[in-house]
């Protein structure tokens, strides 16, 4: 058997497959009546597989044939099940059966999103009808639209005095504070208020920690009964941040990762420690998750947030500049206020390129890390109010501490 063959019957199983998960899904959902069931889905399928196999132009009539009988079948059930979605489906398995001759593999893989479509009806309806609100899918969709439309349309590259400010890079920081907040309120609602601001906290320090702990802040604000909650949630944030230095520092080149491992490990530990101490069941308890009605973020709050960070960057990349190649440490360091990973990857290239050595690199981290959680130490005071603020300063405060102490202590 050659491999031609292999391949044509591989794609000719991937469509009968195809076919047959989502005819279960269908006929399991409509015992009594369904537009068409397991048999006939597999059928479809395995007819646009042979069909595609044959020629663009018997593929065009089959499709056009197995529309035709998705019309017809809805015209005469319409009076029982007025929807489409039977009719629909039987369409999307004709075009996954005539996608697997090309790529099995895309094929089947959207044959189970197609499935799991067609199982969820009632939970999707609940949640569309009952759970969310017209405010929730109002912000739902300014978040995507400023994603997926905005976003894309922005310039990816530099403007302004040295060519420092990025559009497009700003703006996503702005998406990224308004999905912080977004994450934040969707897990406070599922989860409740003690694990999901810790979850929720955890999660958008790999999204941004920055971001995190203005959002945790203001909903310190919002909820004083929140606030021990927020501040671990706010620490776990930055937890999540710091192990992205981790494949930062590795891509550069392994040997840096074992150079700051005890400056990482120090700080880590205690974030995590004071992370933990947020998931202690308190007064939290008694305040009631966000509600439907309540906004997912604020888009004032991201927006100047971007505007700060793009002043930091300005402002490193001027210092630069006048002091020349010099600078490059100090620059680092100033970026580190809006954003820290950017200055690890400076930092991994000074030390590749043999500009500094082991020590300096250890104190060029802790130096990093000194400007980044001094910077979110007063952004959370700004966001939160005294209480939060001087709580996730002292946290973050503490962690840097501890990164002082491994630097002196560490060999060579």
């Amino acid at each position: 058997m050659t491999e031609d063959t292999i391949a044509l019957l591989y794609a000719f199983s991937a469509a009968l497959g195809a076919g047959l998960l989502v005819g279960l899904v269908r006929e399991r959902a409509h015992a009594t009546h369904a537009t068409a069931g397991l048999r006939t889905h597999a059928l479809v399928a395995l007819a646009a597989a042979v069909a595609a196999w044959l020629g663009t132009g018997v593929l065009l009539v089959a499709l056009a044939a197995v529309a035709l009988l998705a019309a017809m079948s809805y015209h005469a059930s319409h009076e029982h099940d007025p929807g489409l979605t039977g009719e629909v489906a039987l369409v999307a398995t004709a075009l996954l059966g005539a996608l697997a001759v090309r790529s099995p593999g895309i094929a089947t893989g959207l044959a189970v999103v197609v499935a799991v479509l067609l199982f969820a009806k009632r939970p999707l309806h609940t949640l569309t009808r009952e759970l969310l609100s017209e405010r929730e899918v109002f912000d739902g969709l300014f978040l995507l639209a400023s994603a997926l439309v905005v976003l894309p349309l922005l310039p990816d590259r530099g403007f302004g005095p040295y060519g420092a400010l990025n559009p497009r890079t700003l703006w996503l920081l702005v998406v990224l504070v308004m999905a912080v907040g977004a994450v934040g309120h969707v897990a406070l609602r599922v989860i409740g208020n003690r694990w999901g601001l810790a979850v929720s906290g955890f999660f958008a320090g790999y999204v941004s920690s920055t971001a995190a702990v203005l959002g945790f802040g203001q909903r310190a604000k919002e909820s004083p009964q929140l606030m021990r909650s927020a501040v671990g949630a706010a620490l776990l944030a930055n937890l999540a941040s710091l192990t992205l230095a981790v494949p930062v520092l590795g891509a550069l080149s392994p040997a840096l990762v074992a150079e700051q491992r005890w400056i990482l490990a120090a700080v880590g530990a205690v974030l995590l420690a004071g992370g933990l101490l947020g998931l202690h069941a308190g007064r939290e308890d008694a305040v009631a998750p966000p509600t439907a009605q309540t906004r997912m973020f604020r888009f004032g709050h991201a927006l100047g947030f971007a505007v700060l960070v793009g002043g930091m960057v300005l402002l490193a990349a001027a210092l630069n500049r006048w002091i020349g190649a010099g600078g490059a440490m100090a620059a680092a360091v100033i970026a580190a206020a809006a954003e820290l990973h950017a200055s690890i990857a400076t930092l991994g290239s000074l030390r590749v390129g043999g500009a500094i050595d082991p020590a300096q690199g250890r104190w060029l981290m802790v130096g990093l890390l000194a400007a980044s959680l001094g910077a979110k130490s007063v952004l959370a005071v700004a966001s939160g109010g005294r209480g939060y603020g001087l709580r996730v300063a002292a946290g973050l405060l503490a962690a840097l501490a501890a990164g002082i102490a491994a630097a002196a202590l560490a060999p060579g």
